[in-house]
């Protein structure tokens, strides 16, 4: 592994960061995630969660899981100088750019929402192939009269029902409600007539998904049983800011069940598949969400991003996806099913609708630390945005860039090189360490914070109820132990650091969204779900620095595999950045847009009727 650690004992001893060289010269080992388990679907994960669940049994398999998956060596017996971290959060700065707007944090989520209009460019010209729908579109189209949200409503629930037919069973929402979703246009569409909408978002159709409280709706989580123990009274702020900004509200979406897998196949409410190959998966957890947008059924969708959940299937289904800097959007009313790793986030048709919805979700977080400043939302002003004014520098790591599949690589590395020759940006080769600690470590926050989480509630439910591969997943969590888990917090402290030192040399961080594209759903895993966690471990590969370390992160669609696959580069930034990160992602958009395609499924909202 490179002279930066040595073992002892079964685990290793980190040297100190202090005594590396970050450059690219670096001779340190980078660490393939070399997953050492089967996939497994059907009679072979229910034995396996039953030998997991075994009272001797149980401990011995996890104990060889943990060996062989490197966890013991890199997390469980690991000796490190550093002493825990336990939440990701940072000192609010305002990022010092010319290009940025920098809201009042008092303003109302309309107010932050206009501000955010008069950022955008002019609109976006139509592609003769294909282009969705944006806010702005629909914003157009109400105030020419063109359509109203009436309209719009009517035609969301043919589509959502022709989406859930038996040709397509696409299984986009859990639940969704026809006559409250007119009540709803019906208010917009009066707003509209006495010209007095509320924003641009009004009449615009907005997904949740089923981890967020959002009413009329109970919150599922993606299984049979969580809307008994936990009711759902109120909206999340995240759902009352965009409700105050006249969004409609059209449902609650899919998703992997609690939040414990990247396929996205719910044994309960159905497999969610990707518009651009039914048969293939959108990617978790939130899987309806990317779906919706992808399919042209919403323009924004809200996820939750735990461990990649809203930037990976956004990847798969080409869509827009975002993280804010952890405690920047209120997280009250969201499933606490992590308590230091998720967050909520923005699923989008194009950045400039993700910096809408931005603006209106974000701000003041009351989950922030209480001394720290009340966090500004910062937004680029795209309307005079001259990509070659600002020498953007992108640090690469090539091992870890490199560690995809073909398609993927080629793709990513030219389009990140398009953007350099383009706009007179910049690449700077570094070296990033003990990636794949991080990956464990994190892996071992997520399982010891959902186990405690779903502790409470285990005497409520009948375990018959839950999907076999979550079945699987809450055993290996509760294995964890108080050491394991401070070790992880160890870890994330050495990693802020060492993303501190990338930081100091680069403005993001850049890397292809996910080390493989969307795979197909097999029969049977949709029975039981399944679990695939050499694909996982592909899929997650460049996620885990946005959740584990709060920082703000966003994806955006740069091409298509051999298959007509999307694929996505993804941009990593400081604390704060999001401004930064929209301000790059529009550019990367720019020179992508017009190579984007139709999915195979696909709803035209704004269609003449």
């Amino acid at each position: 592994m490179g002279n930066f650690m040595r073992e002892k004992g079964g685990g290793m001893v980190y040297k100190s960061l202090q005594e590396i060289d970050f450059g690219p010269h670096s001779q340190y080992l980078y660490v393939h995630s070399d997953v050492k388990a089967p996939r497994m679907t059907g009679l072979l994960v229910k034995v396996f969660a039953w030998g997991l669940e075994a009272p001797i049994f149980g401990g011995i398999l996890s104990f060889f899981l943990k060996k062989n998956n490197l966890v013991h060596k890199l997390v469980s017996f690991a000796s490190l100088q550093e002493s825990p971290h336990f939440t990701p959060s940072h000192p609010y700065q305002e990022s010092r750019s010319e290009d940025t707007k920098y809201l009042d944090a008092d303003m109302s989520p309309p107010e932050k929402v206009q501000q955010a209009v008069d950022c955008l460019s002019p609109p976006i010209p139509r592609n003769p192939n294909f282009r969705r729908w944006t806010i702005m579109d629909y914003a157009r189209a109400y105030t020419s009269g063109e359509t109203t949200p009436t309209m719009v409503a009517r035609r969301f629930i043919a589509f959502l029902q022709e989406s859930s037919s038996k040709d397509l069973q696409m299984s986009f929402f859990i639940n969704s409600d026809a006559e409250d979703i007119l009540k709803q246009a019906a208010e917009s569409t009066a707003r509209y007539k006495r010209g007095e909408p509320i924003s641009v978002l009004d009449g615009v159709p907005v997904a949740v998904k089923d981890e967020i409280d959002c009413l009329p709706y109970p919150t599922t989580g993606g299984t049979k049983w969580m809307h008994r123990v936990r009711k759902c009274t109120n909206d999340a702020s995240c759902v009352s800011r965009l409700r105050s900004c006249g969004a409609m509200i059209v449902g609650k979406t899919n998703m992997h069940e609690l939040g414990g897998g990247i396929s996205g196949i719910n044994p309960h409410y159905g497999a969610a598949r990707n518009p651009y190959n039914r048969r293939k998966i959108t990617g978790g957890s939130s899987s309806g969400s990317a779906a919706v947008v992808a399919a042209g059924l919403c323009p924004v969708a809200l996820g939750v991003d735990g461990g990649g959940s809203v930037r990976l299937p956004a990847a798969l289904c080409g869509v827009v996806g975002m993280k804010p800097t952890f405690a920047c959007v209120p997280h009250d009313g969201v499933l606490p099913l992590n308590y230091t790793i998720g967050m909520v986030g923005i699923l989008a048709a194009t950045v400039e609708d993700a910096l809408i919805a931005y603006a209106a979700i974000g701000g003041d977080a009351s989950s922030r630390p209480f001394d720290n400043p009340v966090p500004k939302i910062g937004l680029p002003e795209l309307k005079s945005a001259n990509y070659s004014s600002l020498n953007i520098k992108m640090a690469r790591y090539e091992k870890w860039f490199d560690d995809c599949s073909d398609n993927i690589r080629t793709c990513c590395s030219d389009a990140v090189a398009n953007l350099c020759e383009t706009y007179g940006w910049k690449t700077v080769d570094v070296t990033i360490l003990d990636i794949e600690s991080m990956r464990l470590a994190h892996y071992v926050t997520l399982a010891t914070e959902c186990s405690n989480a779903i502790s409470g509630y285990l005497d409520k439910f009948d375990k018959s109820e839950m999907g076999w591969d979550i079945r699987v997943g809450l055993a290996m969590y509760a294995t964890f132990d108080t050491n394991e888990y401070l070790n992880a917090q160890k870890i994330r402290n050495r990693q802020l650091e060492i993303h501190r030192k990338i930081f100091s040399m680069a403005d993001v961080i850049v890397t292809p969204s996910t080390g493989v594209t969307a795979y197909t759903i097999e029969d049977d895993a949709v029975a039981t779900g399944e679990l695939d966690y050499i694909n996982g471990a592909g899929l997650v590969r460049y996620m885990i620095a946005g959740n584990f370390l709060g920082l703000p992160a966003i994806t955006v669609p740069v091409g298509y595999d051999s298959s007509g696959l999307p694929i996505g580069v993804q941009f990593i930034g400081k604390p704060w950045s999001e401004s930064l990160l929209m301000y790059i992602a529009s550019a990367m958009q720019t020179l992508c847009l017009s190579e984007q395609k139709k999915p195979e499924v696909f709803y035209d909202m704004l269609a003449d009727d």
